[in-house]
């Protein structure tokens, strides 16, 4: 009988094993806190519990992930809406499934006499191409600023430094570290806070996945929001893959980090708090697709709504 039992528990082990979807996610940039959860959800088993064998894959500055997801070469991205958008212009067939942070967590450094976005006025702003096609047009709208007025951003603090009049694009849980970590007092000023409408880490998947895999679509937002429950509360395991990933990471980074994304409420904030993790609407889609044409960023498109989709966000809060 015992002999039996364990044939029986092998043979449930192998199915168990044979069950596990493959999946391939890829993030924005190199490694790090800001990704943790989707390390979090392997390190904790969390994917397997759905059903998932997922791979993260690493962006950075050379990877182009709308190529990638486009060829096949990825299931699912961590995206952007402003790219979303603009990858439906170009026949490109995405949809975001989910939006991870409420906000997109982009904003401007500063030295300590800027007051607020309104001060940069005069100011010499670095930023980098990326930033040209999504939040620098919105900017130049409400504050009334100038192209001659930047310089592209080099992805070191140094220059900004060196120069009192200057500021730079960031984000609150990297570059402030960078400044205190230098001795250097400087400003910290979210884009969001002003009114930016876009969601920040998304989940993007190809419109054909939502279509013949809507199931599997469906385990992996539930197992990625719950590994970034579970990354929040205890990041360790998740910090071990990202390290693995990118040695070049520092705990204190990463410890500053997850303290910020905590901080700001980027998960649990905004509809989320109502509505649970994950969540988007119709309206705030609307503000973000409006802000792109204004801007000259997009070209009007009734096919719009097609860069994202509400069919997995239901009963989050549950």
């Amino acid at each position: 009988m015992k002999r039996v039992l364990a044939s029986f528990a092998l043979a449930a082990t192998a199915l168990a094993s044979q069950a596990q979807d493959k999946v391939t996610f890829l993030t924005s940039w190199y490694a790090q806190a800001e990704h943790g959860g989707y390390y979090q959800a392997i390190a904790t088993g969390i994917y397997k519990k759905y059903g998932l064998d997922v791979t993260v894959k690493m962006g950075g500055p050379q990877v182009n992930a709308i190529q990638i997801i486009a060829a096949g070469q990825a299931d699912f991205i961590m995206g952007k809406d402003f790219q979303t958008l603009s990858a439906i212009e170009n026949g490109v067939p995405l949809t975001t499934v989910a939006a991870v942070f409420q906000m997109e967590p982009q904003g401007m450094v500063t030295h300590t006499d800027v007051k607020g976005l309104a001060d940069l006025k005069g100011k010499t702003i670095l930023l980098a191409t990326s930033g040209r096609t999504s939040w620098w047009p919105w900017l130049k709208i409400k504050h009334g600023l100038k192209d001659d007025q930047t310089r592209p951003y080099t992805f070191s603090m140094a220059p900004f430094f060196a120069d009192p009049n200057m500021a730079q694009q960031g984000y609150p849980g990297s570059e402030p570290f960078i400044a205190e970590k230098a001795g250097q007092k400087v400003k910290f000023f979210l884009f969001a806070d002003e009114g930016y409408p876009p969601y920040g880490n998304t989940i993007v998947t190809t419109r054909q996945m939502v279509k013949d895999k809507p199931e599997l679509v469906q385990r992996f937002v539930k197992a990625t929001l719950e590994g970034w429950k579970s990354y929040l509360a205890n990041p360790a395991p998740g910090n071990a893959l990202i390290k693995q990933d990118n040695p070049k990471m520092e705990d204190e980074l990463i410890a500053y980090s997850v303290k910020t994304m905590k901080e700001m409420k980027f998960m649990d904030g905004g509809d989320a708090a109502k509505l649970g993790a994950g969540v988007m609407t119709d309206a705030r889609w609307k503000q973000t697709y409006d802000l792109m044409v204004t801007s000259g960023q997009l070209k009007p498109n009734p096919n719009w709504q097609q860069a994202y989709t509400l069919q997995f966000l239901k009963d989050l809060k549950k």
